[in-house]
């Protein structure tokens, strides 16, 4: 009990979790509760109105094709204006593109050719959306604590994404796939409302330059110049290409051929969810000195999921090491974010974030939009073997890189007389001259 006339002690929040980490993180609950549960939307959307496999695919290559065609633009753009205004115009393009689709879906008989357009506007809206975002969050933190501050900020997300996931389901089961797109609608028209209050004063002012062309050169320089980046890149281009035609076009496939619909897809769905907020809790305490060998050994469980699906395993099985995986991908995610804080420049974090993304995604919209004809021509369970033998192939792969192996995580800063700036880890190593 606190005596009468005493005041109450505040909650402080730690020193890393200021006001612009926090609206950051309330906005990604919001949209994350929205967008997990409409990504499922769109494919039984898809599938109600009479589509195939087929037609599945082309709706989800629809929403990833702006993600390749603007994510550079976005990313040079986000370096040049202040990216809070960036994604809150990216935020309301989403709520309008997905708001149009909903009313569409709810009034009945939506064509496939405007299930695709209303998708590539929500899909551009993240294109410039990703690297701001991306950029801002970095921007947000500072100091050792900065892995902490990213595996809480992706628990929230994650958090939010297994309700979602679960209540999205649960919606389309027992009343339409276009309510869940009205609740994502407004949900991002909420987190851009947030999202207009984060503060850009800290942010030093870009000096004038050259152009578009001369910044995304400049972002091309930091991007190739680092082996660690453009390896572990290529091989997302990869891995993000079969995972997401093994679950945005397979999945929904099998769930409805094999284990009764959505609402068990749902849950596989938020299973994962779980695995990424155990994983971001584990991040919370655990930091691998070696961050991108940990991040990268974490990627192999990631071929479970294709591989449940190909025998497949019922439901508890399939939510089993979809749980793994969600797990493992966030010791990666967290590891990958605090690599890019740790070593990339400030003023070219959404540019770097942008090649970053452009590469992960480059090959998704083929990836879903072929799915359906590859299983029509070796069949379900053949395409998502290869799916899975994809992802092992590609992360063996990147562990010959040398800097992969070898980069460490810097925790503090020591001065020497020559001026220069060394960092040390938590071990006392001398790192890189800065």
């Amino acid at each position: 009990m606190t005596p009468a006339g005493t005041p109450r002690p505040r909650i402080r929040r730690p020193a890393w979790a200021g006001r612009n980490y926090s609206l950051l993180t309330a906005a990604a609950i919001i949209t994350g509760l929205g967008t997990h549960g409409a990504l499922i939307a769109a494919a039984f959307a898809v599938l109600q109105s009479g589509g195939d496999g087929g037609d599945v695919g082309l709706v989800a290559a629809a929403r990833t094709a702006p993600l390749v065609l603007f994510l550079l633009i976005g990313g040079a753009i986000a370096d040049r204006v202040p990216r809070h205004r960036v994604m809150v115009a990216a935020n309301a393009l989403n709520c309008v593109s997905q708001a149009a689709f909903a009313w569409l879906v709810l009034a009945g008989d939506p064509k496939l050719w405007q299930m695709m357009l209303l998708t590539a506007l929500c899909g551009t809206g993240q294109a410039f959306f990703n690297p701001a975002a991306e950029g801002m969050l970095m921007s947000s933190v500072s100091g050792e604590q900065a892995g902490r501050a990213f595996a809480l900020f992706r628990m929230s997300m994650h958090g939010a994404a297994i309700g979602g996931a679960a209540l999205g389901g649960a919606m389309i089961a027992a009343m339409s796939p276009g309510w869940v797109l009205a609740v994502d609608a407004a949900a991002f028209a909420v987190a851009g409302a947030l999202r207009a209050f984060l503060d850009v004063a800290h942010i030093p002012a870009r000096e004038p330059g050259g152009g578009l062309l001369s910044d995304l050169r400049e972002g091309w320089q930091e991007f190739i110049g680092r082996p660690w980046l453009w390896s572990i890149v290529a091989q997302f281009s990869v891995v993000v290409a079969v995972v997401g035609a093994a679950e945005s076009v397979y999945g929904p496939l099998v769930a409805r051929d094999e284990l009764g619909g959505a609402r068990p897809w749902g849950f596989a769905l938020a299973a994962f969810g779980v695995g990424t907020l155990c994983g971001a809790l584990l991040m919370m305490r655990w930091k691998p000195r070696r961050l991108l060998l940990a991040g990268t050994l974490c990627v192999f469980p990631l071929a479970l999921p294709s591989a449940a699906l190909a025998l497949p395993l019922p439901v508890a099985g399939l939510s089993a090491v979809m749980f793994v995986s969600g797990v493992t991908i966030e010791v990666f995610g967290v590891s990958w974010m605090t690599a890019l804080h740790q070593e990339i420049p400030e003023e070219k974090l959404s540019r770097v974030s942008a090649y970053d993304w452009f590469g992960s995604v480059a090959m998704l919209p083929l990836a879903t939009a072929v799915a359906g004809p590859v299983e029509d021509l070796v069949g379900r369970g053949q395409a998502l073997w290869g799916c899975a033998a994809l992802v092992v192939l590609c992360t063996g792969a990147v562990l010959f890189v040398p800097d992969v192996r070898n980069l460490t995580r810097r925790t503090a800063t020591v001065e020497v007389a020559s001026g220069k700036t060394l960092s040390a880890d938590t071990e006392g190593t001398v790192g890189r001259l800065g």
